[in-house]
């Protein structure tokens, strides 16, 4: 599923984007789309072994990093729907949340993090259905903000 849709899909559509002048879509498309398959190869670790797998701190700063750039692209989405918004603060909460938990070893804060993606991503879902819907319709029949 990560290797699929949140990493070919996404980058398939980033390239769309970014064929079709839209620099902030093909930037986010792209950027997560590999950001699922980095995440893939570090949990699977393809190289049977011939690679450590990232220990907490690595993946702290990992997520950390993600983060800060997620926090970058939601001041983008100032300039779109209230919905987009949800998404990009919500996505840039989590990643902050999972860099904390894997920083201090508290499964609390991990678990908390993980609420918040499950939030994140019915936030998305909300909102790709409504721009799905709005476009069908030529008019705003889903309340995106």
């Amino acid at each position: 599923m990560g290797f699929a849709l949140g990493g070919a899909a996404q980058i398939i559509a980033g390239i769309l984007e970014f064929v079709g002048k839209n620099t902030f879509g093909g930037t986010a498309f792209t950027a997560y789309g590999f950001f699922w398959w980095s995440l893939i190869f570090i949990w699977c670790n393809p190289t049977n072994g011939a690679v450590q797998a990232a220990d907490k701190v690595s993946m702290g700063f990992y997520l950390l990093l993600w983060g800060i750039f997620t926090l970058f692209m939601f001041v983008g989405t100032l300039k779109h729907n209230r919905a987009t918004q949800v998404v990009f603060l919500s996505l840039a909460i989590l990643f902050f949340g999972l860099a904390l938990g894997d920083f201090t070893g508290i499964a609390a804060i991990t678990t908390v993090s993980g609420v918040i993606g499950i939030f994140c991503g019915a936030s998305a879902i909300y909102s790709a259905m409504g721009q799905v819907v709005n476009n069908e319709f030529g008019r705003n029949v889903w309340p995106l903000g």
